[in-house]
């Protein structure tokens, strides 16, 4: 069986997004002297911009409103051109991003690099932040100057960082008057960023400050071995029992039916989905929010789980093994499942291909109600702008603008694969097809795809079927996805204590899984969650909510 490399893998758990765990996040920075008020209660809140959809080729599958992607079965064979000139003016620009890749090659020895620099028009100097190293890096830059940051800083949405909201509102440029109704025109690409992106961005302080890199609605996704699940009486409609049952059989030897990387809580989020239960954040018809681990149908998903482990369904690893070596796992069949974000199914089919046939499950119902899935948050991140002339804010943003050309265009070309017949060639569909070259040097090393981004689409290079496959998927789910209701609002003990509060929640739940901690002791942890800080954040957020409606 072919061996994964790390680079390879890497690229896998990047595609696949917040579904990564995350290691201990900051405790402090010292953005400020003192609280900002970066609520949006009280404040005259700045139009969304206004969207504007981009011309290119027609999908084969069309979207929904719902939130169903429009999926194209063929790479188009005509690319349309949606940036008329150059939008740099030869300067140079400091650009900052988290980067789930290999460090790339200088930009001197770089020519994927060079054609990028030569499309925009500007000398680009990219600091790149392992994921790794990104809390660290992240607490240091918002410490410092604000004459020493870069001119693009991406904030990534997998990482919470204390006082993010205050660092943006005191040190970068406000957006609103460039991007906010109308103005957002003088922009074609940024205008096709769909308003849900903005909206799960959110504002700060009732102004715009970012731009979101849209995201798919599916979330987290348990990804399974078909074959192994289907042999081991996978149905359509399957209840929790079913699950349970089909997992227990796919469990044999060494292969193990369920895998979990540390810190997923052994896959949680799936299965509290399954079960109905409030992602994170409900909110009731009268505007209050009520946390979702006080939910029974949470409290009843551990139970689940428990059960799950004890049938002996998960790798004995669940707990210590990485996200990474997780998918190696699954790449080499010991283990059958494992949840990854929904965006992760272009290198689960790419890379599982001639070993087995990934596909996303559907969700199990629970006591006769239909299983639901995860809402992704919409927005993967957002960048922001070091404050700065008009001019040159402008110029910034038309670079952003390139960046986020949509599917089907020459820019998203060149951004996504780099030159034909350098980093390229074409398949026999017409796809871009990475050289021996184009394997070291792309957007997963250089990572421009995490500064702007056009709407994502389903598409898998020369594997029709899978596009059909995801679509029908989505076509049965997003009607069941379970939103966390906070999206996009601000609560100040959010922002400082969310990270150490969810910790407590966090361990418990794993503790129950793992069988070290009874489920009574549920209630308990939830209590001290509340009375630490959960309440009041129900409280701000309820404020915030009022705010936006």
């Amino acid at each position: 069986m072919p061996s994964m490399s790390r680079r390879t893998l890497l690229r896998s758990v990047a595609a696949g997004g917040a579904a990564v765990s995350v290691p201990g996040l900051l405790t402090a920075c010292s953005t400020s002297s003192g609280d900002s008020d970066v609520s949006n209660a009280g404040k005259k809140l700045a139009a969304w911009p206004t969207y504007q959809p981009a011309a290119g080729p027609k999908p084969d599958l069309a979207p929904t409103d719902a939130g169903v992607q429009a999926g194209y079965t063929a790479y188009p064979s005509d690319l349309v051109k949606s940036v008329p000139r150059t939008p740099g003016d030869g300067s140079t620009v400091k650009v900052m991003s988290v980067s789930f890749g290999t460090p790339p090659k200088p930009a001197s020895a770089n020519r994927f690099w060079a054609a990028v620099e030569k499309a925009l028009g500007v000398k680009i100097e990219y600091t790149i932040i392992s994921q790794a190293d990104y809390q660290k890096k992240m607490a240091t830059v918002m410490a410092g100057d604000a004459d020493t940051l870069p001119d693009i800083i991406n904030l990534f949405s997998g990482f919470v960082l204390p006082r993010e909201a205050e660092f943006v509102q005191r040190r970068a440029e406000d957006l609103t008057p460039y991007l906010s109704g109308e103005a957002i025109a003088d922009y074609p690409n940024l205008a096709n960023i769909p308003t849900h992106a903005w909206r799960d961005m959110g504002r700060i302080g009732g102004r715009i400050f970012g731009i979101p890199l849209e995201r798919p609605l599916p979330g987290s996704t348990l990804w399974l071995n078909r074959d192994l699940f289907a042999d081991a009486g996978m149905t359509q409609g399957w209840s929790a029992d079913d699950f349970a049952a089909v997992a227990k059989r796919a469990t044999s030897g060494r292969t193990y039916g369920l895998g979990a990387a540390a810190g997923s809580l052994f896959g949680n989020a799936v299965h509290s989905a399954a079960h109905n239960a409030p992602q994170e954040w409900a909110v009731t018809k009268d505007g209050a929010f009520q946390p979702g681990w006080a939910d029974e149908r949470f409290k009843a998903s551990i139970a689940f789980q428990a059960r799950l482990r004890k049938d002996g369904s998960y790798h004995p690893d669940a707990t210590s093994i990485s996200q990474i070596d997780l998918t190696t796992l699954y790449y080499n069949g010991t283990v059958g499942s494992m949840q990854d974000g929904f965006g992760a199914y272009l290198p689960k089919y790419r890379e599982s291909k001639g070993k087995l046939t990934p596909a996303a499950a559907l969700p199990y119902s629970v006591d006769g109600e239909p299983g639901g899935i995860v809402a992704a948050r919409r927005s993967f991140g957002y960048t922001v702008l070091k404050k700065a002339k008009k001019e040159r804010v402008e110029l910034l943003l038309r670079i952003l603008d390139y960046l986020a050309a949509p599917f089907g265009s020459q820019e998203w070309e060149l951004v996504h694969y780099g030159v034909e017949g350098t980093h390229f060639t074409r398949g026999k569909d017409g796809s871009p097809t990475p050289t021996k070259l184009g394997e070291v040097e792309n957007n997963t090393n250089l990572p421009l795809k995490y500064l702007a981004e056009g709407p994502q689409v389903l598409f898998v290079p020369g594997m029709p079927d899978a596009v059909r496959a995801l679509h029908a998927w989505q076509l049965k789910t997003v009607p069941h996805a379970v939103r966390n209701a906070s999206y996009g609002l601000q609560s100040r003990t959010k922002n400082a204590q969310g990270t150490t509060l969810k910790a407590l929640l966090d361990d418990t739940v794993t503790g129950i899984v793992a069988g070290r901690v009874p489920l009574s002791e549920w209630d308990g942890a939830v209590k001290k969650w509340r009375d630490r800080g959960g309440d009041r954040m129900a409280e701000e957020f309820a404020k915030d909510y009022a705010a936006n409606t």
